[in-house]
């Protein structure tokens, strides 16, 4: 017995030994993290209340952004007419935007896990105020100019949508970490709906288009306000009991290698992709369609000279801001209630919801020559559909990504998604648009066919999307522990398939 006792006893000093060692070097933070970075940041414990005043805070910004980004497309017809634009150059507004976002979203992430993210937060929406307000201003003979300055727009939400979920996931853990994601993610249907809304409504009341870009940068300013008062650096990790004091930085090409060997965050980033490429296109052009679609039906006459009647965007706008709101809530209570039963639950729900929302978005782009009631119908049931996944996503890049590695995580995804994504996918439906009408440029009905033609890609995209989602569900159980028992220090970060004997066996990273 003494024996036996003697043996345990050297296996738990060497696997002690072992799992230092591994914290040693995946460990701490204090001496892996550049001298810039407040000390206190990292150590600092914050009360359940700062915690939620941070997600209210995150959340208002994270509104902002979204109300910018689609008040474009809310008064896209009045631009059309202010610059005398076609549809292809209309979408570049959009793929500028998204471009930047991409080249940007890298860096962003890099720095977002390795220096102060609140004061990276505060620089980057400090140059969107600017140049959203500054875009405003454009006369009618410089459209180039509005080009670049929504491109430069993007680096504020670059440097926000990157960093902002791993300040989330540095707050709360487990049910509660979901609950927050999802109510910060809420704010992108909503935010994007009240885009529509409010840039209609601005435009009609002034009768000025750019008036519409002018709220948005002041809303914004109060949020740079609110960042600077109430937003913390939380450390990092701490949410999953390592307090950031065990969990050491790697180089940036081995946080790229191991995300690479991540299945789960592959395959799902291939599935947000196909999500982006739909929301994209149909976001920046369904406004457009439908008024077209009423024109060719002659429910309206078409618009010779701007302000362009924005009742169309008006109601898009409020299906957006209703469906959002129910499809996050429905994804993540479900979320929440199969997750314990069903451990693979959440890319099941992802690909659900594009698998479901395809032949919705088909049969309304369809229907929309004949019934538009009909066409508001199928779109509310496929963006309900689109928006289960919302909160479900960013939660499943929180738990199989270790917490050095999640920002990085989330700009490789966001670069990913948005260059195969919505970067491309308003100029490839604009383009599609504008060739077919070269056969007859002069009818309205052939200029709504035309759009309809080519909206009929992004069906077809959503069932692609669906299977990516259907691969990740079988890898997404094994990623989620290797993750946690990265984080445990149990594995090698650089290696992780190490594998460590224990008394009960081995446990593989």
């Amino acid at each position: 017995m003494e024996t036996n006792g003697s043996v345990m006893d050297e296996e738990k000093t060497r696997l002690s030994s072992v799992s230092n060692e591994t914290s040693t070097r995946y460990g701490s933070i204090a001496d892996s993290l550049p001298t810039d970075e407040p000390s206190t940041a990292e150590t600092t414990v914050l009360s359940s209340r700062r915690s939620y005043i941070t997600v209210a805070v995150l959340c208002y910004v994270n509104l902002i952004n979204y109300m910018d980004r689609y008040t474009i497309a809310g008064v896209l017809l009045s631009i059309q007419k202010f610059f005398d634009i076609t549809d292809s150059t209309s979408g570049l507004l959009q793929t500028v935007f998204i471009c930047s976002f991409i080249i940007l979203a890298p860096i962003f992430g890099y720095l977002g896990d390795r220096y102060n993210r609140k004061f990276i937060m505060i620089g980057g929406l400090s140059v969107w105020v600017v140049m959203t307000l500054s875009s405003s201003f454009v006369t009618e003979s410089y459209f180039w100019l509005l080009v670049l300055l929504r491109a430069l727009v993007g680096t504020g939400e670059a440097s926000y949508s990157t960093i902002a979920p791993t300040i989330i996931g540095d707050l709360f853990s487990g049910a509660k970490r979901t609950v927050m994601i999802s109510a910060f993610y809420i704010f992108i249907p909503v935010g994007s709906g009240l885009g529509y809304i409010i840039g209609s409504s601005v435009a009609n009341a002034t009768g000025d288009w750019r008036w519409a870009l002018r709220l948005n940068p002041i809303l914004g300013s109060l949020g740079l306000f609110l960042l600077a008062v109430f937003c913390p650096n939380p450390p990092r990790g701490a949410s999953d009991g390592h307090g950031g004091s065990t969990i050491e930085h790697t180089s940036y090409l081995e946080d790229v290698k191991y995300l690479l060997k991540n299945k789960s965050f592959v395959w799902s980033s291939l599935g947000v992709t196909a999500m982006a490429f739909l929301t994209g296109a149909l976001a920046f052009w369904t406004p457009i369609f439908l008024s077209r679609a009423q024109v060719a039906q002659g429910i309206q006459p078409p618009c010779n000279t701007e302000p362009c009647d924005t009742s169309d965007s008006y109601i898009f706008g409020v299906v957006t801001v209703m469906t959002g709101i129910l499809g996050v809530s429905l994804g993540s209570t479900i979320s929440r209630k199969l997750r314990d039963r069903v451990p693979n639950a959440d890319p099941l729900i992802c690909a659900v919801g594009m698998l479901g929302s395809a032949p919705c978005f088909f049969a309304a782009i369809v229907l929309a020559s004949t019934s538009i009631p009909a066409t508001y119908v199928f779109i509310g049931i496929g963006e309900t559909l689109l928006s289960l996944n919302w909160a479900v996503l960013a939660d499943i890049l929180l738990y199989v990504v270790v917490p050095t590695r999640r920002a990085t995580a989330e700009a490789l995804q966001i670069m990913v998604c948005h260059l195969l994504g919505d970067a491309g996918s308003p100029y490839l439906l604009g383009s599609i648009s504008d060739a077919l009408r070269t056969y007859q440029p002069d009818s309205h009905t052939w200029s709504f066919r035309s759009l309809e033609y080519s909206f009929l890609l992004c069906p077809f995209v959503g069932v692609l999307g669906g299977l990516f989602f259907l691969m990740t569900a079988l890898y997404i159980t094994k990623d989620r522990k290797n993750a946690e028992l990265l984080t445990a220090g149990v594995c090698d970060p650089v290696d992780p398939p190490t594998r460590f004997s224990a008394m009960a066996g081995s446990t593989d990273c």
